[in-house]
């Protein structure tokens, strides 16, 4: 086929033929362009320019490492491309700026892998065997805790004494005159085997109406109890009967201090006394003495008075000041009341079976 190169439609056909063989056309073959979209330059960016940083020529320490940590931008490929208008523009204040490379994102942990909620002893490594039990204790260990230190003596040789005079005190008898009434005991000896002295009377217008006076041995047989036996003998109105005693006393629970005593004398007259004593600390110097006691006979005794049966019941309240341990002035008040045949015989002789009087006295020990 002859080609014309001037014929257009046969230029064209040329033309599609070659660029279909990826081949270009020649430099001096004719292209049509008209089916090219042109492509526009693109305008040059302008960056606004940043704020300058009043911290940045401030050393600052670095800050903490946070839990996550974003990946640091280098601002250097920040900095604005050369050209005309770049120049008139102020410097990014970063652009110099060295931030160090972020470390890589820290891999998620599994927790169930390292055994949460296990109690772990930090003081044993991990690879340690448990801890033995703790071995028993042996006789040995225990001669080591508590070793023979010669013993310990209990109870003590040396002779000491105690002398009491619990009660010395006055009162008004009305038509008989002034009263005056004693209770005191003493004790000599060594902390297991005492000799006990007990005196107890009343003595109203001049005359004894009652007194005895006991002398007994004591042999301590529990912790605060004693127990003792002796001689009582009684004077007075009317005869002085001696009588066998035998008795306890020491300090019973919750501080009560007691004193049971039987008697046997003459005749075959029996008698049985009973008394309680029981101390209030309303200070440590202002102490309450509350008194119960109480006598019983087993056989009348007309020339003394006493009937058989509960012959007298007594009960007072006594307050203290303690000027010092061994002297205290108290004032009181004393009930007592005759009962059974000694009642009778007082009301034969015109006297008073029931008697409440305010009692004014001191206590010395020694």
């Amino acid at each position: 086929m002859n080609l014309s190169t001037h014929d257009p439609r046969t230029a064209l056909m040329a033309a599609a033929v070659l660029l279909s063989l990826g081949a270009a056309p020649a430099w001096g073959q004719e292209v049509d362009h008209s089916m090219h979209h042109p492509v526009e330059p693109a305008a040059p960016v302008q960056e606004t320019p940043a704020p300058q940083d009043p911290h940045a020529s401030h050393h600052m320490p670095p800050p903490a490492k946070p839990a996550q940590q974003e990946p640091s931008v280098d601002h250097s490929v920040h900095a604005p491309a050369e050209s005309a208008s770049a120049t008139d523009e102020p410097a990014d204040p970063h652009a110099g700026h060295h931030m160090p490379t972020a470390a890589p994102p820290a891999e998620p942990v599994d927790h169930a892998a390292m055994g949460h909620g296990t109690v772990v002893d930090e003081d044993l490594p991990a690879t340690a065997a448990p801890r033995d039990p703790i071995p028993p204790v042996t006789p040995g260990d225990r001669a080591a805790a508590f070793p023979d230190v010669g013993g310990h003596a209990v109870h003590d040789t040396a002779i000491h004494s105690y002398w009491l005079l619990d009660r010395l005190e006055t009162w008004d008898a009305d038509d008989e005159g002034t009263g005056v009434g004693w209770e005191a005991l003493a004790w000599i000896g060594t902390d297991l085997n005492r000799l006990w002295l007990r005196s107890e009377g009343e003595r109203v217008g001049g005359t004894n109406e009652s007194a005895d006076v006991e002398v007994l041995y004591g042999r301590a047989i529990a912790r605060w109890w004693d127990l003792v036996a002796g001689v009582r003998h009684d004077f007075g109105e009317g005869p002085s009967p001696t009588f066998a005693a035998v008795g306890v006393m020491g300090v019973a629970p919750y501080k009560f201090e007691v004193d049971a005593t039987a008697y046997l004398g003459e005749s075959g007259q029996t008698g049985l006394g009973l008394e309680a004593e029981y101390e209030t600390l309303f200070t440590n110097r202002l102490i309450g003495q509350w008194l119960v006691g109480a006598e019983a006979w087993g056989q009348d005794d007309p020339e003394r008075g006493i009937g058989s049966g509960l012959s007298t019941l007594e009960a007072g309240f006594r307050l203290r000041y303690e000027f010092h341990r061994q002297f205290a002035p108290y004032i009181g008040v004393v009930w007592e009341r005759a009962y059974g045949g000694t009642a009778d015989y007082r009301r034969e002789q015109s006297d008073d079976i029931e008697d409440t009087r305010i009692v004014a006295g001191i206590r010395i020990w020694f």
